[in-house]
């Protein structure tokens, strides 16, 4: 490694990456990227960026002349849900909440194990208790993902599942009170 490299973290990369006038080329797991606005800042496992010198230009071309920025992730892979459609739709599709009910909202965070099943880390929000309970008891009923992978072996991953129903439905305001 060279000593002018500079490894950063995974904030300071979009940090960088947004403040730049003239973007870097970024190779994310070995592959170049015009951008890596897309990726969640979580599954950055190591940044490094590298200057825009004489030695990074021959090695990457032209497209380096604004630096390189090494991107290595988490996973070579996402995991993919195998469900047929996306997972939110997936579940809000399986659980029981008539239109007649006032909307309510779920999130939780999960962890995609190695052997593709979700573990529920944590429920971030919950507004019904109903729709909670429905919604995990959802969540558990799911097929399996396949995983995420790094160098072809399965690793775990997470997410974060976002349910609101019914459908369409708004949230009702939060009522404010302000004591003078």
């Amino acid at each position: 490694m060279r000593s002018s490299t500079t490894i950063l973290t995974a904030a300071a990369v979009f940090l960088l990456a947004t403040a730049a006038a003239q973007e870097p080329l970024y190779i994310v797991n070995g592959e170049p990227r015009e951008h890596i606005r897309n990726i969640p800042p979580d599954w950055i496992e190591n940044a490094e960026r590298l200057p825009a010198d004489e030695e990074t230009i021959a090695r990457y071309g032209q497209r380096a002349a604004n630096g390189v920025m090494i991107v290595t992730l988490c996973h070579d892979r996402t995991a993919r849900f195998t469900g047929g459609r996306s997972f939110e739709e997936y579940i809000a599709a399986r659980v029981d909440w008539p239109q007649d009910e006032p909307a309510a909202r779920v999130i939780l965070r999960y962890t995609v194990t190695i052997e593709g099943r979700v573990a529920v880390d944590k429920v971030l929000e919950a507004t019904d208790k109903r729709l909670r309970r429905r919604v995990l008891k959802a969540v558990e009923e799911a097929p399996a993902w396949e995983p995420a992978t790094k160098q072809g072996v399965p690793v775990a991953s997470e997410g974060v599942l976002h349910i609101q129903l019914p459908a369409g439905k708004q949230m009702p305001r939060e009522v404010e009170v302000v004591l003078r």
